[in-house]
């Protein structure tokens, strides 16, 4: 259930997304702000593309078509390298670590498999999303929205799959899903990395995954 502590920390991390947003935009220059544009002609509608005149105004509109939020940040980081901005990867970087640093506890873990899924899996993906019971029209929505970006593909099928599970989603789960699909390497890895990492402290350089609230927009295929 949606408690009010929940709550408050939902919106002040939806708050430091926003004010992430505009510190982003602000660095951009009116080159930068070109080359965004041109990259997302495919995603957003030209109309919407004439008014856009900040990176604000178009960090505004992949908002509202759900193609970004707090825990999606696969398209800001692409757009973010395709201008090798490392400088603003950084701030992103920082946020993410951030963000994963305030997770519930009980759910580091399960964020350290995803990581490792994500780096291992590659084009089997498919095979293990079917198996954790993601539709075939979730699988296809995923392929199209992140058609250049194996790892993203992989990533957003196991956000949809928490999303949907949500407590039941656990590190078993995972592994039980992927011995069956025959990856039992990557399920090795899987039950091998806490004892191999020990306790996850904000300190730690922890590749972070980052918890959807809402439906993502695969979910909603």
């Amino acid at each position: 259930m949606w408690n009010p502590s929940e709550a408050a920390r939902h919106v002040t991390v939806m708050d430091s997304f926003l004010v992430l947003l505009h510190s982003l935009s602000s660095s951009l220059s009116s080159s930068d702000l070109m080359e965004l544009k041109f990259l997302c002609r495919e995603r957003v509608g030209k109309r919407k593309l004439e008014r856009v005149q900040s990176g604000l105004d178009l960090f505004t509109v992949l908002l509202e078509q759900n193609d970004l939020d707090r825990t999606r940040t696969g398209l800001l980081r692409e757009l973010l390298a395709s201008l090798r901005r490392h400088d603003l990867l950084q701030r992103l970087d920082a946020f993410e670590a951030g963000t994963a640093a305030s997770a519930a506890p009980g759910e580091a873990d399960l964020r350290v498999a995803f990581d490792i899924v994500c780096d291992n899996v590659g084009r089997d993906w498919k095979r293990l999303a079917r198996q954790l019971k993601l539709s075939d029209a979730k699988i296809d929505g995923i392929e199209e929205r992140y058609p250049r970006s194996l790892s993203e593909q992989v990533r957003e099928a196991l956000r949809v799959w928490k999303f949907a599970e949500r407590e039941k989603a656990t590190v078993d789960g995972l592994v039980k899903a992927l011995r069956a699909c025959r990856l039992n390497l990557v399920a090795d890895l899987v039950e091998e990395a806490p004892q191999a990492q020990g306790p996850v402290s904000d300190s730690e350089d922890v590749s972070p995954v980052l918890w959807n609230s809402t439906v993502s927009s695969s979910e909603a295929l």
